[in-house]
This record gives C-alpha cells, structure tokens and sequence, in this order.
C-alpha cells in the first residue's frame, strides 16, 4: 500500500522532502490544513458580498493596474485572464523533478489558510502530483519578484485547461488532459489566480533540488579528497583535531573528523613521509571544504524557512479580521542564498580541479600523467584539461545575479531579485562539479595504483574496489570521455551509508 505524506502545518525540511520524492509517497491533505483552506475561503466570500472597498488582485487589476477597480461579475475572468497572460516562459523547459517539487511547494504554500484559494483547487493540484501529471514549466521568465510569476503561470495553466503537461511520458495540452481524466476545467474564484502566480516556488524548488545534490556533492569531495591525500602520499598532521579547534568553524571541523575518519588505517596515511608540507589544496581541505559547508548550512536555513512560509499576496488574516497586500513574494533572501551557494560549489569544484593538476604532474613518485609510458602516451592529460574547463566556467556562473535589478510593471515594481537568474545558473554549476569530482576520482584511482602494493583505509579500499568495476586503472591511452561519463554515473548511483545532510 502507498504511503502519504500529510500536507499540514508541521515542517518541511530536506529529509522529509527527499523521503517523499525517493519513497515516491502521494500527497494529502491533513484535517488541519482543509479547515485553514476552507475558512479561509468563506472569509474571502464573505469580505467581497460584504464590501465593495477595492482589495488589491481581489477586484482590482494587477501590478501598475492596481488601481482599476474590477466589478464583481468579471472576478473569474480576471483571475483565468492573469494566469493566460502572464504565461511567457521561454528557453528550456524546466526538469521533470523540479516541477515536481514546485507543486509540492506550491501546496504547501497554499495549506496554510492565508491565500483564499478554494479547497478544490488545492485538491486538484494534489491530484496533479499524485498521479505524476506534470505541467510544462520554461525556464525563462521569472525576475524573482512578485513571485515568479511567468513559470507559476505556466504551472496553474493546465487547472484551466490551457497549456501543457506531461502525460504517461507525452506532451499533450490541457484540454486534452481534461477529456483524457474526465475533469471539468477549474472556474478560477477571486484571487485564486493570484495566489497561485504569487510565490516563490520556482527559486524554492530550484533551491531545494540544488540542495539535496549538493550536500551529497560534498560528502563526496571528502571522500575522494581523502583518495586524492594518499595517492599523493601526503601528511595527516594538517587534519589533527587540535588544529581545528583552534579555530573551531562548524563545517571545518566537520571536514578534518570525516577525513581523519577516512583515512584512520591507512597504511599509506601512517607511513613516514619525505615531505614535510603538502599543497594547499591537499592541506587546506578543511578549510576550504568546511567553509562550503557552513555555505550550505545558511543556505538550507534559508531555503528551509521560504518552504514553510506564505509567499503569494495578498494575504488573508482571518483572526485579525485583515486583508494586507504586501511584499512576500519578493525573492531577495533566496536571490542571495542560491548565488552562494553557486559560489560556495564552484569552490569545491576549484580545489578539486588543483589536485588533479599535482596527481598528474609527476610529483612524490608518480609518473607524468599517470601512465607506464609517458611520450608514447598521453594518459591523464587532457582529463585535467576538462577539469580547468569546467572550473573557469564555473566561474562565470558563480558571478552574482542577485546583484542586478531591473524596472518592471511601469515602475510599480521597481527592484526585483534576479534569483531566478540565481537558480537557473546554479544546477549548472552543480552539474559541472560532479563532473570535476568526478574527474577527480578517476585520476585518484589512477593514482593509487601506483602506490601499490602501499595500502589505503579499508573504507577508500572499497570505494575504490567498486569504482574500478566501472572505471579501470588504464595501462596505455584509450578514449577517455566513457570513462569519465562511467565515473559521473558512479557518483550519482552512490550509495551513502550516513546522514549527509547533518
């Protein structure tokens, strides 16, 4: 029997999110979280028969036509008209698990009773997750401001029966999705259409995505790290606890105890050495890898925060008796966070690009580029070729978007965030580095080879033992882009036996 997860008010974090999407649980609505959505609605009604004071989105036009009021016989015409035109995304279409994520954000938004939508619209978006219906979402078209109104656009579009969506492996339109589900096309009420484009859920989900691969990227840069530290035959006195102590960072702790760890009964590791200093992309990985670290601790604070919270606008207070139109669809604090983040994985990707470079140079009696016959072979060349190329793009991406700004809606919104900006160039950085690592790792193994018959930790024993099922040590030149796509697919298919997100 398929279990649910229960939308409420309890807390989303990274390990319930992941259990969701691996465990592929359906969604559904707690008691709590249908009472706050249909109390939230009747006040809604209530307020429009009740009054006729312009309420902004509610019966007024949008953005710059804030002022125009909006009679009460045209309400669902202006909602279903916001959700058409404001659907202009274009470029790529969005990753099939992110859209996931951004319907299951967009619900857990809504659950809370603080948006007016109608409990059916809710369910139907519920329905859309639950039967793996996906809306076609583009990744173009979002300032991170007002929400991101372009992509959320796109995903309410199929409610109405317009757009697209993936069906059983197709594209089909909206409509046809109707016939095929036999559903009525949702009659969008007062402010449903607003509450659905207000939100920041296509920055959150991004973030969330990004999120859930970089911390098991970082585990990773550890591991192969701690490869890279014996093949190198370097130093442990860098990793003592007592240096980190001094200077006592949470993810630079965290960083020397994992490689400590690692390393603990490695022959290699323990054997005296001629070198009395190491390079700094071997000695400082602490450091450099811990600051990430802490990176991504701010980072999922942040994210962590913008998934439970209300960000469509206006929004509703029963309690209070209030209808405030504010600014919680604004995506500066998740502008600011993805940017870092982008920054703080690029540095990974740069420390690891270092020491692929000193494992081939034919350093601490290892042969140039880690083959039998340098000359007549070229061998691990050109890997750290495409290492340097991935690294210098990366630091392109890592330029902040959240810095820029530009006027929009006839200057009623006059600073938007850019972190749509910021998500999109984020996976890319992400990707890029688990090709780095991924490098990284098959110039390691390549490495230790050559160690042999040295031995390393029984734990890097058997990372490497399973690695080299999929990528062998090489004894002369062969193509190496299969190797390296072979040692990516390694990484994404690991298998890890810890917490990776404490």
């Amino acid at each position: 029997m398929q279990s649910h997860h229960y939308i409420s008010s309890a807390i989303l974090d990274l390990e319930i999110i992941e259990d969701i999407l691996v465990n592929r649980k359906k969604l559904a609505l707690s008691e709590e979280a249908e009472s706050n959505i249909k109390k939230s609605r009747i006040y809604l009604n209530k307020k429009i028969t009740e009054s006729d004071t312009p309420v902004y989105g509610i019966n007024t036009g949008f953005g710059a036509l804030c002022n125009v009021k909006i009679s009460s016989g045209k309400l669902t015409e202006l909602q279903e008209n916001l959700v058409k035109s404001h659907a202009c995304g274009t470029g790529d279409k969005v990753n099939k698990d992110i859209v996931r994520l951004m319907l299951l954000l967009k619900i857990q938004s809504l659950s809370y009773g603080n948006s007016g939508v109608a409990l059916e619209t809710v369910l139907r978006l519920i329905d859309f997750y639950n039967l793996d219906i996906l809306p076609v979402v583009y990744e173009q078209g979002s300032l991170g401001a007002s929400g991101d109104l372009a992509p959320l656009a796109h995903l309410a579009l199929p409610l109405i029966g317009e757009g697209e969506v993936y069906f059983e492996d197709k594209i089909i339109s909206g409509s046809e999705l109707l016939k095929i589900q036999n559903w009525e096309a949702l009659k969008l009420q007062s402010k449903e259409g607003l509450a659905l484009l207000n939100g920041t859920q296509f920055m959150s989900a991004h973030g969330v995505y990004a999120l859930l691969k970089s911390f098991k990227l970082s585990y990773l840069a550890d591991l192969i790290g701690s490869i890279s530290i014996d093949a190198f035959d370097c130093n442990l006195s860098p990793f003592d606890e007592l240096v980190h102590l001094a200077r006592p960072h949470r993810g630079q702790i965290k960083t020397a105890e994992r490689i400590r760890k690692f390393l603990d009964d490695s022959q290699i590791a323990k054997s005296e050495k001629d070198n009395v200093q190491d390079p700094y992309s071997f000695r400082c990985i602490p450091q450099v890898h811990g600051a990430s670290k802490d990176t991504l601790s701010f980072v999922r604070k942040t994210i962590k925060t913008e998934i439970n919270s209300v960000t469509d606008n206006p929004n509703i207070f029963i309690e209070k008796d209030k209808i405030i139109s504010g600014g919680n669809f604004h995506g500066q604090p998740l502008a600011l966070a993805l940017d870092y983040l982008a920054i703080a994985m690029a540095e990974l990707a740069n420390i690891s690009e270092r020491r692929t470079y000193q494992l081939v140079s034919g350093l601490r009696g290892l042969p140039a580029f880690l083959v039998e016959n340098p000359g007549l072979n070229s061998g691990f060349m050109i890997p750290q070729y495409t290492a340097a190329s991935i690294v210098s793009q990366n630091k392109q991406l890592a330029v902040p978007a959240s810095v820029d700004s530009i006027v929009s809606s006839n200057g009623q919104e006059d600073h938007v965030s850019m972190g749509a900006n910021s998500a999109t160039k984020l996976l890319k950085v992400v990707e890029n580095l688990n090709s780095v690592l991924a490098i990284e790792l098959f110039n390691a193994s390549q490495a230790m080879h050559f160690r042999e018959p040295a031995k390393t930790s029984v734990i890097l024993s058997e990372v490497l033992a399973g690695f080299r099922k999929v990528v062998p040590v090489l004894h002369t030149d062969v193509t190496m882009a299969p190797h390296i796509q072979a040692s990516r697919r390694y990484l994404n298919n690991f298998n890890f036996t810890e917490n990776i997100f404490d």
